[in-house]
């Protein structure tokens, strides 16, 4: 029986004579990629090989466009580095991909659970990296994949998401730093409890920006560039929900949705012409940052005091909010007359609050979701889960009304309606549900 050391000697030897060929999509079990070395897709868009990022000596495993080697868009052993040279990219006994350093310790695998008799590693023309056997090198059989590893970079056509059969979450984090491409301190990810919106999380500080909830047709808060650029796609079945884009004008040969090191959200495009990036989106709106007027405040970022408070509601601490600093929120100026009858305010064009304290039923009318809400005496307002075909289904919120934005154009956010006492109803009749 071989022992391990006489394994890894052999297995060297045999890289050593079986390197990689020039320019080549695929490599194969026998095969090796050293530093130096590179996998290029068929249709020269995408390049795998080793790289240091901004300043660092130290080695990675990378994917990037072919017109931007400096565009790097995914990484494999971004908590691992290689601190020289000497990096080998082969496949262990197994079918894993591996990464080996000079003193031939494992760096960084693929690490999935079947074994590949003849495994074959191909870079696709859109950027990701597969594994599989020999035999389906013509079809999407994949037995691993980069895409199911995203870093901080999604490609067209990957999935942001949640494969529920296998359990598997695919989000962005952030690098640590432009040098660093280690995991950083923000997270890019579908929350899908309740209904689905992304949400931009820093680690140390909680949540800092979200898309506002799927409506049936859109994440609110997506705005219309990235329509005008791109067909966005989002499936919200039962076994896997997820986002993903394709670009749509032709004079683009590249792009990229990015989370970067300082929790910036960022879109780019390259032209053809220039292989330029151009930054085609990022949220700079004040009032895309999470919760900006606090509990129960409505943000407008057309008017000069960004922040009000709702309709029924007074600064919880005037003194501050005049400073303009809304993060104290607002409170109700007269509490509900609960058990006795209410009203509800009705506020139109808005990303509904966040998803903290809710209730949902995908099947109620918005009359049978008013009539569950005045069932219960901490509810504070309600609105349709899908404003397709003039509206459907019930969410119900409980406290505190956290993170609205008001819309100025058409077609964008949804209606809220607000749980008021009549007595404070009777100042907004135009925009009142009495009861």
């Amino acid at each position: 029986m071989e022992t391990p050391t006489l394994f890894i000697c052999l297995y060297f030897i045999c890289l050593s004579v079986f390197g990689l060929s020039t320019a080549a999509d695929t490599f194969s079990s026998g095969q090796s990629m050293k530093d130096g070395e590179s996998l290029v897709s068929s249709d020269q868009s995408f390049e795998l090989g080793f790289f240091s990022p901004g300043n660092s000596k130290n080695r990675y495993i990378g994917i990037w466009y072919k017109i931007s080697p400096g565009r790097v868009v995914w990484v494999a052993n971004r908590e691992n580095p290689l601190t020289d040279s000497h990096g080998v990219l082969a496949f262990g006994h197994d079918g894993d991909l591996v990464l080996f350093n000079q003193s031939n310790s494992v760096i960084w695998s693929s690490n999935f659970s079947r074994v590949l008799k003849n495994p074959v590693a191909q870079l696709l023309d859109t950027g990701n990296l597969v594994l599989r056997e020999n035999y389906s090198l013509n079809s999407d059989e994949y037995s691993w994949q980069s895409f199911d590893h995203p870093s901080d970079t999604q490609l067209p056509g990957m999935k942001l998401g949640w494969d529920l059969k296998i359990g598997l979450e695919r989000h962005l984090t952030s690098w640590k730093s432009m040098d660093d491409p280690s995991p950083g301190d923000y997270i890019y990810r579908l929350n899908i409890q309740g209904l689905p919106q992304f949400e931009l999380i820093s680690l140390g500080s909680g949540k800092k920006y979200r898309t506002g909830t799927w409506d049936g047709i859109q994440f609110s808060a997506v705005p219309m560039v990235l329509h005008a650029l791109t067909k966005l796609v989002f499936f919200n079945g039962d076994d896997e929900k997820f986002f993903s884009y394709e670009a749509i004008k032709s004079e683009y040969s590249a792009s990229i949705f990015t989370l970067n090191h300082s929790g910036i959200i960022q879109f780019y495009t390259a032209s053809k012409r220039s292989n330029a990036w151009n930054l085609a989106y990022s949220p700079n709106d004040p009032c895309d940052s999470y919760s900006t007027c606090g509990a129960n405040g409505i943000c407008r970022s057309s008017r000069a005091s960004i922040c009000n408070c709702l309709k029924g509601f007074v600064p919880k601490s005037p003194e501050e909010w005049n400073l303009l600093n809304w993060s104290g929120g607002c409170t109700r100026r007269i509490p509900i007359n609960c058990p006795k009858e209410d009203g509800f305010l009705k506020l139109a064009k808005v990303k509904i609050p966040d998803l903290l304290e809710f209730w949902l039923n995908e099947s109620m009318s918005l009359e049978e979701c008013q009539a569950e809400c005045l069932k219960n005496c901490s509810c504070t307002a309600y609105a349709n889960s899908d404003v397709n075909g003039g509206g459907s289904g019930c969410i119900l919120w409980f406290g505190n009304l956290i993170d609205i934005k008001e819309y100025e154009e058409d077609n964008y956010g949804q209606t809220l309606h607000i749980r008021l006492p009549i007595s404070e109803l009777g100042n907004f009749a135009n925009q009142c549900l009495f009861l």
